[in-house]
């Protein structure tokens, strides 16, 4: 691909067409800009002045003066999503340029120097009583407005500290999470892998996996080993930090398990999440063992290795899709299944809300920043024109949408918990998988379309909660038994893997190693679950939306406007869905299983 500066529209590329680059401009027209002095100089003041203004004061407040104390403090959230998403944007594509890395730890550090002493609000709503907050939500229509938003905050009360210390803890993550997730991000960025002569990053090697030569996946897959070996020692110091402060953390805050605080993030319960991992890890045998072992038949191997296990099927077409062509794609699906959705997805493609192609500083992998409400979101792609990536296309748009129609609910609840966050993304893939398969010219090419379908569901699902086991089992370990070798590591990442994909497959040595690249066990610890959550949640949703229910559209988006503003037990039940009953969880996992008949069929 062609190099390109920020001023650029385009990245052009021979097969793929004019990739765009997204346009920081929206939010501000540069990091040395008045105007993004000026959003810093507000923050700093407004933290001061909501300072002075309120602490200590909290639990005085009449009804009006409590909701305008909420509105305040919501402003200077908004002011500060724009401000951070600006600059992680702007880091995202050149992330070795030292300026952007500087620029990025600077304002990273002011800001929470200036929002730390703001640590006292949550905890003077918490100090007030029960009765006289119900009391005043019911007198004053604006502070009704944030009951969802009070909801959660009187959750965390059991495990919230002093205003003390909770503004240490503030203060210290600057110093010390921050930049050990800095130093993974730059150091995962600069890795170069050797894959047959090329020196590639990440995201060019993982893409090499996916070639139909084996010699060149092997040696993707090598080269992945050696290269991720040469830093083991780092990344097992930057996983054993990660791990240690989520245990200091608990402790302090009488969480009683790791997974603890992740669960009350997302605003589900233990036990629900409990039921997700067991019925899929019940479902191993079923699902990922049986696919892999067709796969091993349809390679002509006795054993997998895991560099086939994003193989392509021997009679797979080689398909590039340009660019326009995915555009047009993904706007089709979600404009047959809602013009309102197909209305808010274009300007993403027309705005330059997109920064598609692949760089060498770019981070690897694919998001959609929420940014904040006052702005738009922002996508980040690393599109090779395979199919999977317009699926990839098609999750991050879902994204999109989502934020885009919760923004109304304002900072403090337009973000959905993350169990719930994966709905509308995975939906949205759907809809295009099943406008691709519609679309398929020949038996060959759906058989191809539904087996790839099969194996990102498994990646979505099993794979994810094969993380969950390798992260649970790392914590534990830890809290047990202290730090972790760089060895400990790897054995449990080969336990669980070989748990999920079965005796189809037999790992090399250097596989142990691999669990260094999973970016989400450094930055959201235990966030993996949340994808098996999503399709789960995302296949029930379809299928009532596939029995043709006049008004599902209607509640659908309904329930992404709602952003986080409901439980998920009161977001679902215009469905009649309940994740709280295990049966739930059963129902889509047999579309899966049911995927896999149909291609054992088709071998018969």
């Amino acid at each position: 691909m062609e190099a390109t500066n920020d001023n650029a529209k385009f990245a052009k590329d021979a097969e793929l067409g004019n990739l765009p680059r997204w346009n920081l401009g929206d939010l501000f027209p540069g990091p040395d800009s008045s105007e993004f002095q000026d959003c810093l100089n507000k923050i700093q003041e407004f933290c001061e002045q909501f300072t002075v203004n309120y602490r200590n004061k909290i639990t005085k407040l009449d009804a009006g003066q409590l909701a305008t104390c909420i509105q305040e403090f919501e402003t200077i959230a908004t002011l500060t999503a724009k401000t951070m998403s600006f600059v992680n944007l702007h880091y995202a594509t050149n992330t070795l340029d030292p300026q952007r890395s500087k620029l990025k730890g600077d304002v990273l550090a002011k800001v929470t120097q200036w929002r730390s002493p703001l640590a006292f609000f949550s905890v003077e709503i918490n100090d007030l009583d029960a009765d006289k907050l119900e009391s005043l939500t019911d007198e004053n229509d604006y502070l009704a407005h944030y009951r969802p938003f009070l909801r959660l905050v009187r959750k965390h009360k059991p495990h919230q500290l002093s205003a003390v210390l909770e503004h240490y803890a503030s203060d210290i993550s600057s110093a010390s999470y921050a930049s050990i997730l800095r130093l993974y991000r730059e150091t995962t960025t600069s890795l170069r892998f050797k894959v047959a002569g090329n020196a590639l990053n990440l995201t060019e090697t993982l893409d090499c996996m996916t070639s139909p030569k084996r010699k060149v996946r092997r040696s993707a897959s090598k080269a992945l080993s050696k290269g991720l070996g040469s830093q083991l020692s780092l990344f097992s110091l930057v996983m054993n930090t990660v791990v240690k402060e989520n245990a200091i953390s608990d402790r302090w805050r009488q969480f009683s398990s790791p997974e603890a605080s992740r669960h009350l993030d997302n605003d589900v319960e233990s036990e629900v999440v409990d039921a997700l991992i067991q019925s899929v890890s019940d479902s191993y045998e079923d699902i990922p063992h049986r696919y892999y072992k067709l796969k091993a038949k349809w390679l002509g191997l006795k054993r997998l290795k895991e560099w086939d296990r994003l193989a392509p099927l021997p009679d797979a077409p080689k398909t590039t899709i340009p660019w326009l062509e995915a555009q047009d794609i993904v706007l089709d699906s979600f404009g047959d299944f809602s013009s309102k959705v197909e209305e808010l997805t274009r300007p993403f493609f027309t705005e330059r809300w997109i920064d598609a192609a692949v760089q060498r500083s770019k981070l690897s992998g694919a998001f959609c920043a929420s940014v904040s409400v006052d702005a738009h979101p922002y996508v980040l792609l690393n599109y090779l024109g395979r199919p999977r990536d317009v699926m990839t296309l098609a999750h991050e748009l879902g994204h999109g949408v989502h934020q885009r129609l919760a923004a109304s609910n304002g900072e403090l609840m337009a973000h959905t918990p993350l169990t719930l966050a994966e709905t509308a993304s995975v939906f949205g893939e759907t809809l295009t998988f099943n406008r691709l398969l519609r679309s398929s010219s020949s038996e060959q090419e759906k058989r191809v379309l539904l087996a790839e379908r099969v194996e990102d569901m498994i990646n979505t699902m099993f794979r994810q909660v094969a993380f969950h086991s390798f992260e649970s089992q790392v914590h534990q370990h830890h809290r047990k038994h202290g730090e972790l070798t760089s060895d400990q590591f790897c054995d449990h990442w080969v336990k669980a893997k070989q748990d999920c994909l079965g005796p189809a497959f037999s790992f090399s040595d250097g596989f142990r190693n691999h669990w260094a690249y999973v970016q989400h066990f450094v930055e959201v610890p235990f966030y993996v679950y949340s994808y098996a959550f999503g399709l789960a949640l995302s296949l029930a949703l379809y299928a009532e939306y596939e029995k043709g229910t006049a008004d599902f559209v209607p509640k659908y988006l309904d329930m992404l406007v709602a952003g986080g503003t409901k439980h998920h037990s009161d977001l679902l039940e215009p469905f009649g869905i309940s994740i709280s009953n295990p049966a739930f969880w059963s129902a889509g996992l047999s579309v899966i299983s049911s995927y896999i008949d149909d291609l054992e069929a088709i071998e018969t």
